[in-house]
C-alpha cells in the first residue's frame, strides 16, 4: 500500500511543535533559532518531505539522463568568469552527449537548505557548483551522493572531509609573486583589500600574499587592509571612499582579491587625488574587460576560464564513469599580466 504524503503537519507532530514554526524553519524564515530549524530539517530528510524525497528510491539514481546539473548562485552572464568557464563546459558536456541545466540557488533555498524546486535529482547524472561558498548548502549538495564537482568552493571545506572533487584557478603562487616583486621594486608597506572568508580562492590569495611579507621579513599592519565581509564590497557606490578615509596612512601597495575590488578602489583613489601608480600601486586578480579600461590599465593575474570549464567537465566525467576514484582537489595555472598600475616589473 502507498504511503501517505508526508505533510509538514507530520514533521511538526513528530517533533512536538507547532505546525507554523516547522513551516518556518523549513521556509528559512528569519527568527527561527539554528537549533529548531536545524531538528526540522533533519527531520524532514528523515520522512523524505518533498525535495527530500529521493532517497525514498535509490533505484532512479542508476538511470542515466545524460543530464548534468550546474548550481549556482549567480546568473552565468553576470561575470565575465562565470559566463567564459560555462562556455567550454558545456562544449566538452554537449560532446560527450549531455545535457546541461542551469539551477540559480537563491538565498532562501540556502537559509532553509532546500533545493531548487525545478531540480529533479532523479534525472541528474552529475551535478557542476560554480561560486557556492555556503559551507552547509554544500554539504547538502555533497549529501545526494551524485557525482559532484565545485569550481570553488568555500574558505573553510576541510578536504578529508568533502565528499567531491574541487577545481580551483592557482591563486597563491600568483599571489606571492605579484606582492615579491613589488617588495623588490622597494615596496615595504601593504594592505590586503578583500575578504578572505568569501572563497577558498580569496583565502588561497591572502596566503600567498602573507607569505610574500613573512619572507620579506615585512609585518602587515591591519589598519592599512580592508577585510571587511565580501557584502560591504558591493553595498554603496560610494563604501570605498568611505572605507579608504578611514584609513589614517595608506600603504605604498594594495594587493586586492580581485578586479571588481581593485578598480572600485582605484576609483576611489583617484577621488581622493592620490597617483596610480606614483603615490601608490594597485593589484588586482581575474584579468576582467574592466582591468583592461580602467586608467591606468590595471595589472592582475589571467584566468584561464574557457580552459577550466573544459577541465571541470572532464573531471565530472571520469567521476561518473569512475566513482570510486580518490576525490581530486586541483589548479589550472593562471598568469600574472604587468600593467599600468604597477611599475614596470616584466
Amino acid at each position: 500500500m502507498a504511503r501517505d504524503r508526508v505533510t509538514i503537519q507530520d514533521i511538526a507532530d513528530a517533533l512536538g511543535i507547532s505546525r507554523n514554526t516547522a513551516s518556518k524553519a523549513l521556509n528559512g524564515t528569519i527568527g527561527i533559532p539554528d537549533e529548531t530549524r536545524n531538528k526540522v530539517i533533519k527531520q524532514a530528510r528523515e520522512m523524505k518531505y518533498k525535495q527530500f524525497s529521493f532517497m525514498e528510491d535509490e533505484s532512479k539514481l542508476s538511470k542515466s539522463s545524460r543530464n548534468i546539473a550546474l548550481l549556482t548562485e549567480n546568473l552565468p552572464n553576470t561575470s565575465h568568469f562565470g559566463s567564459t568557464l560555462i562556455s567550454g563546459l558545456e562544449k566538452c558536456i554537449s560532446d560527450e552527449g549531455y545535457n546541461l541545466s542551469i539551477h540559480i540557488i537563491r538565498d532562501i533555498d540556502q537559509q532553509s537548505l532546500s533545493l531548487p524546486n525545478n531540480f529533479d535529482v532523479s534525472n541528474v547524472d552529475g551535478i557542476i557548483c560554480i561560486e557556492l561558498f555556503n559551507l552547509e548548502y554544500s554539504k547538502l549538495i555533497t549529501s545526494l551522493e551524485l557525482p559532484t564537482i565545485f569550481i570553488d568552493c568555500s574558505a573553510h571545506v576541510c578536504y578529508p572531509e568533502f565528499q567531491a572533487d574541487v577545481l580551483l584557478m592557482e591563486n597563491e603562487h600568483s599571489t606571492y609573486l605579484l606582492t615579491r616583486k613589488l617588495i623588490d621594486e622597494g615596496y615595504n608597506t601593504f594592505g590586503f583589500v578583500g575578504d578572505f572568508n568569501h572563497c577558498r580562492s580569496f583565502n588561497e590569495r591572502w596566503v600567498g600574499f602573507n607569505r610574500a611579507l613573512t619572507e620579506a621579513g615585512i609585518r602587515l599592519d591591519l589598519s592599512q587592509c580592508v577585510l571587511d565581509e565580501d557584502r560591504y564590497f558591493f553595498s554603496t557606490p560610494s563604501w570605498a571612499d568611505e572605507r579608504l578615509q578611514g584609513i589614517t596612512q595608506l600603504p605604498s601597495a594594495f594587493i586586492c582579491a580581485n578586479d571588481f575590488i581593485a578598480v572600485s578602489f582605484m576609483k576611489a583613489l583617484k577621488n581622493q587625488n592620490h597617483s596610480i601608480p606614483g603615490d601608490i600601486v594597485v593589484c588586482g586578480f581575474d584579468n576582467s574587460p574592466e582591468s583592461k579600461i580602467i586608467e591606468p590599465h590595471l595589472t592582475t593575474v589571467h584566468i584561464y576560464s574557457n580552459e577550466m570549464g573544459g577541465t571541470a567537465a572532464q573531471m565530472l566525467l571520469s567521476r561518473i564513469s569512475h566513482p570510486e576514484q580518490p576525490y581530486q582537489v586541483s589548479h589550472i595555472y593562471t598568469t600574472p599580466i604587468f600593467r599600468d598600475s604597477t611599475p614596470d616589473m616584466i
